[in-house]
């Protein structure tokens, strides 16, 4: 018998990975690229200590404008109001992905499925404009006017395929052995989910709720369109307050709700980490 054996490529024929700086000028227009899109993130948030009330004009550091944020009282309400709309909607909307996503994943062919799927992950593909029109039309047509309550609506239609996404995707990359071994342990469907499901999607579901929550906190379009009076959230309160005219309050209020997202998703990567080391061991 002749063993054939297999000799990797040599020369030319080998397959090479070249670095990112193998190709000429590659590295310094990343680097440029990278300057473009974080340097006014980084002007804003310098800018924000500015002790000065003129905007561009540098007075010398100072946390003043922090400390009158803080004490507006229209800030607050418009803070509070992006809280509870953002809570309320992750948690509807991250509730409705998680049973589509279970239904679309684990329930097998049926008929429309490959629709239902085009449905729910449509939101992603039109323009966030033509869903904040489609919503207004459809509260008109049906005088709905519930103020807070129309936003909230909103948001939790645009936040579903946005928690969808990340929950199919854990769902789709999960070993399905450990709940076809729940169930021949006698185990029934709602322990096997339960015990060996949920726990497992859990990362795909924080991952979920923290991305809904984010784009909930920071929506503006569906908000102005579809908020009525006093249901002003912190995006479109910012608006009303370059509209004004620039004060570097604007800079401080702005660069806190940066932070505070950056915080959310820092958050997410330590979780998913502790749960992708647990998982290992």
């Amino acid at each position: 018998m002749t063993v054939h054996i297999n000799k990797p490529a040599t020369g030319n024929k080998a397959k090479r990975i070249l670095p990112v700086g193998h190709y000429r000028g590659l590295g310094a227009w990343t680097v440029f690229f990278f300057i473009f899109l974080y340097l006014p993130i980084v002007v804003l948030i310098f800018y924000s200590f500015n002790a000065n009330r003129m905007v561009m004009n540098w007075g010398g550091f100072g946390i003043d404008w922090y400390i009158k944020a803080f004490q507006n009282d229209d800030i607050q309400k418009a803070v509070w109001n992006s809280l509870i709309v953002a809570t309320v909607a992750t948690v509807f909307a991250t509730a409705i992905a998680t049973i589509g996503a279970l239904v679309l994943a684990r329930g097998g062919n049926f008929r429309g499925k490959t629709v239902s799927l085009g449905l729910i992950t449509l939101p992603l593909m039109v323009p966030e404009i033509v869903t904040a029109v489609a919503v207004l039309i459809f509260f008109s047509a049906i005088g709905m006017n519930w103020g807070l309550g129309n936003v909230i609506i909103a948001h939790i239609t645009f936040c579903i395929p946005f928690a969808f996404m990340p929950i199919r995707a854990r769902l789709e990359g999960m070993d399905t052995s450990l709940e076809q071994a729940a169930r021949d342990l006698y185990a029934s469907e709602w322990e096997t989910f339960r015990f060996v499901t949920a726990p497992l999607l859990m990362p795909g579901i924080v991952a979920g709720s923290m991305l809904s929550f984010v784009i909930s906190m920071d929506d503006f379009i569906i908000t102005l369109m579809v908020g009525g009076a006093g249901s002003t959230t912190l995006p479109v309160y910012i608006y009303s307050m370059i509209r004004r005219g620039l004060t570097p309050e604007i800079n401080a209020v702005s660069t806190v709700l940066l932070f505070f997202s950056v915080a959310i998703v820092t958050a997410y990567w330590i979780v998913s980490n502790k749960s992708q080391t647990k998982t290992v061991h």
